[in-house]
């Protein structure tokens, strides 16, 4: 071999750093100066320098070489014609996790190892193909899923092409796959983003169309084409519609002239339109529809498809109808209302009457300009200016209008009216229109003075029902003071009448006697206070002290009954500013009813219990239990005179229950269970005790 400064030329497969190249021989075949390294077909020439030994410039070529197929942003890959692997290049190894040692397993071939690392549902395609490919030598293309290292299937886009010796025979396949995942899932978002707007517009409730022009064909979206299946007979066989044959099938006959008209003038002006019109539904009964047509341009503004959906408007349009109708009714209510009704400007011009109001003035609906004289002249001398006042000011500040006052009738006679009138607001809250109404109340102002004068006179008639009734009051506080003198006399009378007679006991009884009469004293000293309106005299008072001698007063009275005074009394309760006089009234008013109470019940367990304690933080409350009959009506307990005792005058318990609403305090009842009842009331403390 002769070498001399001249060319070499390498040839091999596919060089790598994982590869050694084989050198199988050097052949001059072009002329003294090249020579070529290699088999048949030189890859590539390679200038020899004197100084420089052939086997290093290879080594560094190979080197290179080695380190762009690693570069390549792609996986690479070598088979011989049976379909072994006997190349991968880095990127792929790194990509797989295995080299082609790692393909080398007993009882399978390297191929077979590959295709383990292909997707479960793509590996039997991926193998048919191949295998295909590797018989007829025809290029390999395939989209699969492919695993890597770590366990993550990423989509390859895969293609292989066979290289071919001078005979045509196939001597090695030299494959490429890239990744593809980010783009097959962006076609599958597309994809889906694209069935997505198919089902929304076949599922949106309108029918939508679009049409390049009148001539062309027309699609239709499913909700559309479903409505023709039901409607057109034979419809499959109209092939692709036009809208001209649609407008025959579909549109009432008396709409479809214009109908037609109206898309060629839109077709023709490139202006969007709406339309109206009858549509054939299931059994020829034809609905309303509104279609509404625009088109879509280009950025130069040359349209390029026209779109439109149809609405139902079936029911809006009845509705419509049925608006109108009731617009008349309401018209007709508004007349019939039996009140007179108006309209006002927000500056107070009249507008409006209802044909009652227009009656009772004397004048004609149609003449819009008699409506401001006759305002100025309807209200009577005495109101006008009232009216004029209080309307302004509502005018001015919106409030609602509400006034009596008199308005002229056409017979010139001044009628009562009770007038009212509110401010329609529009969604900024001014002042669009008023709307006021007003309605004769002449007869029920007369009715009210005739009311007036009964009532004085039946506020006469009370007064002297009140002074009776003031009467028996004092009737009753006097009595019971008097009635104690009367029966002390008698026990006084008793104890000096007895032999011998008993001084002691007797001097007792006339000390009651004297108090008695005290009590009766201050009764009608409080009574004449009452009409010079004098001030009550109240000091704190110790209750449970007071509660201790209404019981030693009561003694006699509920021995002789066979009665027993009970007293749970809190100790230490803070003092109570009162009457002295009457909270002991009180209390003996209601021992005394309910000893009475239990005159009816049999037995020796007879109790009248007393108990006092604080009611929180500011109250003091009293409680008096007896075991009578309770109360048969406890609604009325409290009215003057109602009484169910044979001998009573029914003005106890109210008396009782104005002295201590008078201290302001509060007094109610209870029947007990299973018998008997319970008084009860509040004081409040006097204000240096209260916390």
């Amino acid at each position: 071999m002769r070498c001399g400064r001249g060319m070499v030329g390498l040839s091999c497969g596919m060089i790598s750093s994982a590869r050694t190249l084989t050198v199988s021989g050097i052949s001059g075949v072009d002329g003294p100066k090249v020579c070529f390294v290699g088999q048949e077909r030189p890859i590539m020439p390679i200038e020899i320098e004197d100084q420089k030994p052939v086997n290093e410039v290879l080594r560094d070529r190979e080197h290179e070489l080695s380190l762009l197929v690693d570069m390549v942003p792609s996986h690479l890959w070598r088979l011989t014609p049976d379909g072994e692997p006997t190349f991968f290049n880095k990127r792929m190894v790194d990509f797989l996790g295995l080299d082609l040692p790692d393909t080398d397993r007993p009882g399978m071939s390297r191929l077979e190892a590959v295709i383990e690392t292909v997707h479960p549902d793509d590996a039997a395609e991926f193998r048919g193909r191949l295998n295909r490919c590797l018989v007829t030598g025809e290029r390999f293309t395939m989209r699969y899923r492919l695993r890597r290292a770590d366990g993550v299937y990423r989509w390859m886009s895969s293609s292989a092409e066979p290289m071919r010796d001078r005979d045509g025979q196939i001597v090695q396949w030299y494959g490429l796959c890239h990744g593809i995942d980010d783009q097959m899932h962006a076609e599958e978002a597309l994809r889906q983003s694209r069935r997505q707007l198919q089902q929304m517009i076949d599922a949106v409730p309108v029918r939508i169309w679009s049409v390049t022009s009148m001539d062309s064909p027309v699609y239709f979206n499913k909700r559309y084409q479903d409505h023709f299946r039901s409607v057109i007979a034979n419809f499959e066989a109209i092939g692709e519609p036009r809208i001209e044959t649609l407008l025959r099938e579909l549109i009432h006959p008396e709409d479809a002239p214009e109908v037609q008209r109206t898309l060629l003038n839109c077709f023709e002006a490139g202006r969007g339109t709406v339309m109206r019109f009858r549509w054939r539904e299931k059994d020829d009964i034809y609905r309303w529809a509104e279609c509404r047509v625009e088109p879509r341009r280009e950025q130069d503004g040359t349209i390029v498809q026209w779109y439109g959906v149809s609405l139902d408007i079936d029911d809006e349009m009845r509705a419509q109808v049925a608006l109108r109708e009731r617009e008349r009714e309401l018209s007709l209510l508004v007349d019939m209302v039996p009140s007179n009704l108006w309209r006002l400007t927000p500056d107070g011009e009249t507008t409006l009457v209802n044909k009652r109001m227009a009656d009772f003035l004397g004048m004609d609906l149609d003449d819009k300009q008699q409506l401001a004289v006759v305002f100025d002249t309807i209200f009577h001398p005495d109101d006008a200016g009232a009216v004029e006042d209080v309307l302004g000011r509502c005018l001015l500040t919106g409030d609602r209008f509400s006034m009596k006052y008199r308005l002229r009738r056409a017979d010139g006679v001044y009628r009562w009216m009770s007038g009212r009138a509110e401010p329609l607001r529009d969604q900024d809250g001014r002042i669009v229109q008023w709307f006021g109404l007003c309605h004769d109340i002449d007869d029920q102002m007369h009715a009210e003075e005739a009311l007036r004068r009964a009532s004085e006179r039946l506020a006469q008639a009370t007064r002297a029902a009140s002074l009776a009734e003031l009467s028996a009051s004092i009737a009753h506080e006097v009595n019971q003071p008097l009635a104690a003198i009367v029966a002390n006399s008698h026990a006084c009378h008793r104890w000096l009448s007895a032999e011998p007679p008993n001084v002691e006991r007797a001097k007792i009884t006339a000390e009651r006697i004297t108090r008695d009469a005290n009590s009766a004293a201050e009764v009608v000293g409080r009574i004449r206070a009452l009409f010079r309106h004098a001030p009550e005299a109240r000091l704190p008072e110790d209750v449970n002290r007071l509660i201790d001698e209404v019981c030693l007063l009561m003694a006699d009275e509920t021995t002789a009954k066979t009665v027993c005074v009970e007293t749970t009394l809190e100790p230490d309760l803070p003092l109570v500013a009162l009457d002295r006089v009457q909270i002991q009234q009180v209390f003996v008013n209601l021992i005394r009813n309910g000893v009475e109470a239990m005159d009816a019940v049999a037995g020796s367990a007879r109790a009248i219990k007393i108990r006092s304690y604080r009611d929180g933080p500011d109250a003091i409350r009293v409680e008096v239990r007896d075991d009578g009959t309770g109360f048969k009506d406890p609604q009325r307990v409290f009215e003057p005179f109602f009484t169910t005792k044979a001998h009573g005058m029914g003005m106890g318990l109210a008396i009782c229950r104005s002295i201590i609403e008078s201290h302001g305090g509060r007094l109610w009842t209870a029947n007990n269970e299973p018998r008997g009842a319970t008084v009860a009331f509040t004081l409040p403390l006097a204000a240096s005790e209260m916390p």
